[in-house]
């Protein structure tokens, strides 16, 4: 079974950021790309940080009104001063989570989530930046055809790696597959069903397989 790396859904030719890249040059850059970040890197191309519309906004924010009241708390710098606004280098948050090409699309999602970000630049074996993964990159599997989606179930599941041709019917529909039949043991169905669930594109999985022998109740190999 083949599944889907970041590679194969990341954007390869990336907008990038240096550190003295001016506030209103951002703007512009986010503007004329249709983007909403954008990573900063050094001049080895090692991604620092990245930029998105949220820290820009957080710096308007921070701006005082026409009476010269503060809206908010203004953010200070490790050193105690007024955080730097107006480069990339003050703006970016920092360090950048990244990625790697050949990450699997579901250990990418996990790594979004547990850090709250959305979008992952992604490097190469020496640290340098090669792409860019968003969170709409990694549902991009969920766009392929049912037909599609059967045929991988049928032919590299039920066929290359469980040897069950024909015991088990497949349906797909929205990406919610449905099984039905009849396999040798209870053991077999929950295989079945982690495999078919981690094909790229299905959403859910519902099955009603009915079994000959109950190994998993009585923990008894069966007859020959």
């Amino acid at each position: 079974m083949q599944h889907r790396t970041v590679f194969e859904v990341m954007t390869h030719r990336v907008v990038t950021l240096t550190p003295s890249t001016p506030f209103k040059e951002i703007v512009r850059l986010f503007s004329d790309n249709d983007i909403t970040a954008a990573p900063v890197v050094d001049h080895e191309r090692v991604p620092l940080g990245i930029v998105s519309e949220a820290d820009l906004l957080r710096t308007t924010a921070e701006l005082p009104d026409l009476e010269g009241r503060w809206a908010g708390v203004r953010l200070l710098s490790q050193e105690g001063g007024a955080r730097d606004n107006e480069t990339a280098a003050g703006l970016m948050t920092s360090p950048a989570v990244t990625a790697r090409p050949d990450w699997n699309l579901v250990e990418t999602a996990r790594t979004m989530h547990r850090k709250g970000v959305k979008r992952l630049p992604v490097t190469d074996e020496t640290g340098r930046l090669v792409g860019i993964v968003s969170r709409s990159d990694l549902l991009r599997p969920f766009l392929r055809s049912d037909a599609a989606i059967r045929e991988e179930i049928e032919r590299d599941v039920f066929g290359a790696t469980l040897r069950l041709p024909g015991m088990i019917d497949t349906t797909v529909r929205d990406g919610v597959v449905t099984l039905t039949g009849r396999v040798d043991e209870r053991s077999s169905i929950p295989v079945i069903e982690r495999l078919c669930r981690s094909v790229d594109g299905v959403v859910a999985l519902h099955q009603s397989i009915d079994y000959a022998y109950d190994n998993v109740a009585l923990d008894v190999e069966p007859p020959r």
